[in-house]
Parts: C-alpha cells; structure tokens; sequence
C-alpha cells in the first residue's frame, strides 16, 4: 500500500511537471506595426513573457541586458526608456518611441535568463519586431546581430491573414539546416479555443539551407520562435543546467475586410 501511495505521488509530480513544460515566449508588442505621414508617431511597447496562445500565465521578467532600436544602418540604445510594471502579480515593462524620420525600424530585446525549473533549463529568447516607419519600405530584413536570429524573407509587416510568412534561421550568421521553430498566435482577446494541446503550439522545421514557411490563418500578432542548445548555464543554485536559445520575431496580419 505504501509503494502504491509512493508510485502516485511520482505519477502526480511528472504529469503535474509536464503541464507546465509548455512553449515560452518572449513579447514584444508595439501598438502598430506601421506609423504614417498623417498618423501619431508615437509608438508603445508591451513587453512581456507568457504563453501566448493560453494567454498566461506570465512569467517574473529580470532587468533586460539590451533593448534599442535599429534604423538607418545604426542603433540606439533604449533600455532606459523602460519602465518596469506589474501584470497578474509578474514584473512587465512598458516603452514608448517617436518615430522621426523614413526607415522601417527593427526594435529589439535582449531578455534577462529565465530560470524554467519544470524543465530545469535557462531560457534566453532574443526577440525583435519591425515596425514600418513612414512607408519607407527599407531595412526590415536589416540584421541585428543576435547569437540566434530570424532573417525575414518576407518584409514582416503589412501582412494579410493567410499570407506565408517565410525566414532563414541564423546561428553566429549562418543559416541553421533543419531548425526547430514554435509558432503562436497572441490570442489577446481569448477567442481561439484550442481543441487540444497540439493546436496551442504549431511545430515546423526549417529545410536544410535554414528556411521555413508558415501560413498564418488569422489576423492578429504570431510569434516564430527558432530553438537551439546554447552554452551550459548556471541555475540559481548554482548548478550546472542546460540553456534554451531562441531566436523570436512578431508579425501582423490583418483581415481583408
């Protein structure tokens, strides 16, 4: 009997660690994914780490080592344009950017490491969004230099709802043959129901030169996620554990109403 109750308890402890193993995304959200002549040219960011799709639960962020924005061939620092606030109890942040002059402008994050004990792994997802700035129409496959990154192979905004939104998985610049790549839409409103686990996360890999392609079906903010093994890492304990590398843009698509 008291094996019986000692096996149960295991069994409780892995399915209860396998329900929380699901798929982490960092968000960066601009409040468009285009700023024109005649419109506001202010800009605001939701910054968040959270499960997109499930619409939670979000995840405490630490300080980011990097955040700025990357137009007309340079960069600029933005980190102390954040301001750190709370979401279901969690640390979020928020920004704000004026957009000044033509360029598309590639904003990105460099998150703080998260620490996923259910999967006993550092999680670091270098993320970027582009925003079109004035319909220049130029720099939106602009690269920013990340350990993992996406190359657009289609500009990332002004997109339809099922447009194929296709990229290169880059690893130090080098495409990455047959990379992992996780998609979710940002599911803001909670109007999509899954019907099961497999609908939450879309799952596809990239062909051997490092391309993928992915129909997005609604309108709204999806996430593409390229996965690879970084350098072992440090648990707060202190000890030696595996770290989760991912490369993350956001795009937009809209309905053709």
């Amino acid at each position: 009997m008291r094996m019986r109750t000692k096996l149960l308890a295991a069994a409780c402890v892995i399915l209860a660690a396998a329900a929380v193993a699901v798929s982490h995304f960092q968000v960066v959200k601009p409040s468009t994914d285009s700023v024109t002549a005649d419109g506001p040219r202010s800009v605001g960011f939701e910054i968040l780490f959270t499960h997109p799709m499930e619409r939670g639960p979000v995840m405490d962020m630490g300080a980011p080592r990097a955040f700025g924005v990357l137009a007309g061939g340079g960069k600029t620092d933005l980190l102390g344009t954040l301001r750190p606030g709370q979401t279901d109890g969690r640390t979020t942040y928020t920004s704000t950017f004026e957009i000044r002059r033509p360029g598309d402008h590639v904003f990105y994050l460099e998150p703080a490491p998260y620490w996923e004990p259910s999967e006993r792994k550092m999680i670091v997802h270098y993320t970027k969004v582009v925003v079109d700035g004035l319909g220049s129409g130029r720099g939106w496959d602009a690269m920013v230099g990340f350990p993992v990154e996406i190359e657009p192979l289609v500009r990332p905004y002004g997109l339809w709802s099922g447009n194929l939104f296709r990229g290169i998985v880059r690893r130090d610049g080098r495409p990455v043959p047959f990379a992992e790549i996780e998609v979710e839409y940002l599911n803001e409103r909670g109007e999509v129901h899954p019907p099961s686990d497999a609908f939450v996360t879309q799952v596809i890999k990239a062909d051997a030169h490092g391309v993928f392609a992915y129909a997005m079906p609604r309108a709204g903010w999806w996430a593409f996620a390229a996965l690879v093994d970084g350098e072992p890492s440090v648990d707060p304990e202190g000890r030696t554990v595996d770290t989760e590398l991912g490369g993350l843009i956001w795009v937009r698509t809209a309905d053709m109403d």
